[in-house]
């Protein structure tokens, strides 16, 4: 699949070896995902370097009292975006132990229903994978984006899951 923005998705390390990773999907369906993993600024600091140098527009994906809402506002569509993989915890965490992310304009999605990743629970009922929030994103930046690879690819994946599972397992998770 094919996408104008670069997604640049910043990985806690609890994350990588995960089952029930979106951020591996989300790869195999754009293989230019990039993935960084770590903790602190100086785990990112490659990074840093990189988008200090980049000519495009940087954006974090991240829910805020000063992010705003990427349905209600104008994004090219040449941009790099950046989200944070992990717990809502995890994800918070990295935000803190990293605040040159907070220099970038951040946007939040406007969720009209749940997360289809029913195979992880959240504590939060705005809670979306990191896949999910990349396709909705790309939706928002541009409507005549077709997210059905990505989404069909995470259905697939959830009812692979649910399949495997005892049956009265597979009931707390419907």
């Amino acid at each position: 699949m094919q996408v104008k923005p670069e997604l640049i998705i910043l990985q806690d390390p609890s994350e990588v070896g995960h089952a029930k990773n979106s951020v591996r999907l989300l790869e195999l369906v754009i293989a230019e995902t990039e993935i960084v993993v770590g903790e602190t600024a100086e785990d990112f600091a490659g990074l840093r370097q990189r988008l200090a140098l980049s000519n495009k527009p940087v954006y974090l994906v991240y829910p805020s009292d000063r992010s705003v809402s990427a349905n209600e506002t104008q994004v090219e569509q040449d941009v790099i975006l950046l989200f944070l993989d992990g717990t809502w915890r995890k994800a918070y965490k990295l935000l803190q132990l990293n605040p040159w992310l907070l220099e970038y304009p951040a946007l939040h999605l406007d969720l009209d229903n749940a997360s289809n990743y029913t195979i992880r629970k959240a504590s939060r009922t705005d809670s979306l994978s990191t896949l999910e929030a990349a396709a909705m994103m790309l939706k928002a930046i541009d409507s005549e984006q077709n997210i059905s690879p990505l989404t069909n690819a995470l259905n697939a994946m959830v009812e692979q899951r649910l399949a495997s599972m005892p049956a009265e397992v597979r009931a707390r998770y419907r």
